[in-house]
């Protein structure tokens, strides 16, 4: 089974990252952000751009960034277009597969991701965190959604076992 590609790749070798670090900012072009926005199933995505430290910690790399971008929606509740702004923090460490991660955080021993050819794709790894930051029920501003309200009592959901409960109580007197 072949491995499907990334709609975002950006692959930054290992081997490249000064020991001083290296920052790096991309940006994802027109059909990529129009790939993204057909799989994430949003109306657009104008805008997708992100930010990324890249630290060497021995044969680990640590990432810290930010994804920021504007996403084209559709309320819930309206179904009128909306766009919304997502900004997510990214925090991740890779390591050569095989290798445990040793950094202790919350108490709690985090494994680090796999490096894939001594690369870290930071497009892939920026859709992630896009897919991650989409509310998936959208509302716009100030819309809260209200059931309609009936005169009719049978209409909630314990109507029937009302009834039921009125006939047996009838039934024995």
């Amino acid at each position: 089974m072949e491995k499907q590609r990334p709609a975002w790749s950006a692959p930054i070798a290992v081997e490249d990252i000064p020991d001083t670090g290296l920052h790096i900012e991309i940006e994802a072009p027109v059909e990529t952000r129009a790939e993204l926005a057909a799989v994430a199933g949003l109306r657009s995505l104008p805008r997708l751009t992100a930010a990324f430290d890249l630290v060497k910690n021995g044969a680990q790399v640590d990432v810290k960034g930010t994804l920021s971008a504007t996403i084209g929606q559709t309320c819930v509740v309206t179904l009128d277009p909306i766009e919304n702004e997502i900004e997510e923090a990214i925090d991740v460490s890779f390591a050569p597969a095989g290798s445990r991660g040793t950094e202790r955080r919350k108490a709690v021993v985090e494994s680090p991701e796999p490096l894939v050819n001594g690369s870290i794709d930071l497009g892939a790894l920026a859709s992630e965190f896009l897919m991650l930051g989409i509310d998936p029920y959208p509302r716009k501003a100030g819309v809260q959604f209200a059931a309609p309200k009936t005169d009719d009592d049978s209409s909630h959901p314990f109507a029937a076992l009302e009834a039921l409960k009125k006939r047996s109580t009838s039934k024995q007197s």
